[in-house]
């Protein structure tokens, strides 16, 4: 199966269980990697993935 490396806004907030704005902070907080295309932003697999790894490190 093939696994996306890019997400939208609303893709990464769902991955997340979060909402758009919590993204918008996280990518302002520079804790999310974002690509951009044209006028889309998106968010690298990677950099979500990573921010949930160290949520768990952390607890």
């Amino acid at each position: 199966m093939d696994r996306k490396i890019l997400y939208s806004v609303n893709n990464a907030a769902d991955q997340l269980d979060v909402g758009r704005s919590t993204i918008y902070g996280l990518i302002a907080a520079k804790k999310l990697t974002v690509v951009k295309i044209g006028r889309r932003t998106l968010i690298t697999d990677q950099s979500i993935r990573k921010l949930a790894e160290d949520q768990i490190e952390q607890k």
